[in-house]
């Protein structure tokens, strides 16, 4: 059977030595199977991209019109595009600024309420207003076990990344990141010409944990190895002059919390269960208002704006994380986007299969109309000026060497696993339009620099064409 689509819904069959050739233009939901639109032909007819799955949608918001749509109600592997409905979740819920610690004290003691805050010694904050509270204190600390409901690593996440940095684990009560960043410096200078230079390997925060050398010697690159199972953490020296590489620990829910903070602090840090809490101080429900207090750690958009600029997981990870425990009073992925689909992202075009906030997972599965859809949403609730700010434009962030030209025109949030390719986002056009657009690449096997380089032709095309 050979198939030729032609705009008009007209169809016929012409019987000629077996075959049958068959003219038709669109299905019942407006797709066809090659784009009459040139630009859009030429994009999904990519070298690269004809063996792949592909889904566009275009909307001008400033018209209200339909711009394209080629598999735009089709579901698609996004990757860290789903960062998309973590951030709107984060916006709606979290306000402007983040809730570091919820605490409650008496005359010896000090009740840590975890809330998830991922900026909690993180190296990229220097402004530390939990850990100032914390220091200034003669009370005893405690941190408190809300009875933590998720997994450390997320559904569908793949499990030989757990070494990774974009792997880090999630937890109710975050330090240094979740994870230790090791550094080797090779001095320049040799004490004895009859040996190598000196290297030195340090961490970040120090600690107490196991850390062995490899007796590898057959490789010239540094790296350090956690064991799947522990903190224990294998060092093979390199010979590289600096070198950082930043290495996730496991967290035992609040256990390497306890262990990391006594350094920071100078004091120790003890653990105890909630439903002993609740008893002791007659606490009347799992969101602990009306007798707890609130240290706020940041500004929120000062987390966003990372976690969209580089797609940080953790962030993305420990925002959904936030948005629950503020709403349901106890972090669960799955509990909370329930919530969410039900609640304001009920209207979404098709309903998502979501399952983490970071999109390392493949069981996530969105539409390109999903995306535009919140991108309207976020647009129309907290306003283009703060969605400028917080998505990367051409040349910078994760667009780093795309879009220069688009700088300014392009804000946009980007999706990668292997196989996959996306992009998500706003553009202001020539003609002074603001179009929301997405963009979703799956199961391809070409050049991921050819698939985007043809992806940014196509927006360009938009930008200078509506």
């Amino acid at each position: 059977m050979i198939l030729f689509c032609k705009k008009n819904a007209l169809s016929f069959k012409f019987w000629a030595f077996g075959l049958i050739i068959c003219f038709f233009n669109t299905s019942a939901n407006g797709q066809c199977c090659v784009p009459e639109n040139s630009a859009l032909r030429q994009l999904v007819q990519t070298k690269e991209l004809s063996t792949a799955l592909v889904g566009v949608y275009v909307y001008d918001d400033s018209s209200k019109k339909e711009i394209a749509d080629y598999q735009g109600d089709k579901y698609f592997v996004p990757a860290s595009n789903t960062k998309l409905f973590s951030l709107y979740a984060g916006m709606k819920y979290l306000g402007d600024s983040l809730v570091g610690i919820q605490y409650f004290e008496n005359d010896t003691a000090i009740y840590i309420f975890p809330t998830g805050d991922p900026s909690l010694l993180h190296p990229d904050y220097q402004s530390q207003p939990v850990i100032d509270f914390l220091k200034k204190t003669n009370k005893k600390i405690y941190l408190v076990d809300k009875g933590w409901k998720e997994n450390a690593l997320g559904v569908g996440w793949a499990w030989d990344d757990y070494n990774e940095d974009y792997a880090i684990e999630r937890s109710q009560f975050p330090v240094y990141g979740n994870f230790i960043r090791w550094n080797q410096q090779n001095s320049a200078t040799r004490s004895n010409q009859a040996f190598g230079p000196t290297a030195t390997v340090s961490s970040s925060p120090e600690i107490s944990w196991k850390v062995r050398f490899s007796t590898d010697s057959s490789s010239k690159t540094f790296l350090v190895q956690r064991l799947m199972d522990s903190n224990v953490f294998v060092i093979r020296p390199g010979t590289e002059t600096n070198i950082i590489q930043d290495v996730p620990f496991i967290t035992n829910n609040l256990q390497s919390a306890i262990n990391l903070l006594p350094d920071t602090i100078g004091k120790r840090a003890n653990s105890i269960n909630l439903i002993n809490i609740k008893t002791l101080f007659s606490l009347p429900s799992v969101k602990l208002s009306g007798s707890v207090n609130s240290i706020y750690s940041r500004p929120a958009d000062s987390v966003f704006i990372p976690m969209m600029h580089r797609s940080d997981n953790f962030f993305a990870e420990q925002t959904l994380l936030m948005v629950s425990n503020e709403q349901l009073g106890f972090m669960k992925d799955e509990t909370i986007i329930d919530s969410l689909l039900a609640g304001p992202l009920a209207d979404l075009p098709q309903k998502p299969s979501w399952v983490d906030g970071s999109g390392l997972s493949r069981f996530n599965l969105f539409s390109p109309r999903d995306f535009v859809s919140v991108l309207i949403k976020l647009k129309n609730e907290f306003g283009m000026d703060r969605m400028k700010k917080i998505l990367p434009t051409g040349g910078n962030g994760t667009l780093k060497n795309y879009y220069r030209a688009d700088s300014g025109y392009v804000f946009v949030k980007t999706g990668s696993l292997t196989g996959v390719l996306c992009l998500s986002g706003y553009i202001y056009t020539k003609n002074k339009h603001l179009l929301e657009f997405s963009i979703l690449v799956n199961n391809h096997n070409g050049g991921s620099s050819a698939i985007r380089r043809a992806v940014e032709a196509y927006v360009e095309y938009l930008r200078k064409n509506n």
